[in-house]
């Protein structure tokens, strides 16, 4: 979270933007690990992610949430180019956060597919989207 706040620094983002922010990077970061984890190989890219085999920055996980949100969130907020590139840059944090959201969930002693999918459902927590949220309304002060 630390990281989070760090890279907003003193931004201002209006507060009839922030919860269509936070809903928008939730959801961009969603749809990047559910269309990843579909492809042919998606579900080794998310777990070197979130191993920290690959860094979030330099992720194609985290480089296709940032272009969905700067797609579908971004360009239609008009919030300007210097705060859109502040609030795009926090993804990489948001997605390197996610790490602890997954475990072996099905008790097979490694973290598989299976393991990924049932973290992106979630349960009572609300799974990723769930912790991205959270993440996110920190930063927002709002839960």
């Amino acid at each position: 979270m630390q990281q989070v706040k760090a890279a907003i620094g003193g931004v201002q983002v209006p507060a009839d933007a922030q919860s269509q922010l936070i809903d928008g990077m939730s959801s961009s970061v969603l749809s990047s690990l559910t269309q990843t984890v579909a492809k042919p190989g998606g579900a080794d890219l998310i777990k070197s992610l979130l191993s920290g085999k690959t860094s979030a920055a330099s992720s194609p996980v985290t480089q296709l949430a940032g272009n969905l949100f700067t797609k579908n969130v971004l360009s239609k907020l008009n919030l300007g180019s210097a705060l859109n590139g502040t609030l795009s840059g926090l993804i990489p944090g948001v997605m390197g956060k996610l790490s602890s959201f997954i475990a072996d969930r099905d008790g097979d002693g490694d973290v598989d597919l299976n393991d990924i999918l049932l973290s992106l459902k979630g349960g009572s927590g609300g799974g990723i989207l769930g912790a991205a949220t959270g993440i996110l309304g920190g930063l927002f002060k709002k839960k």
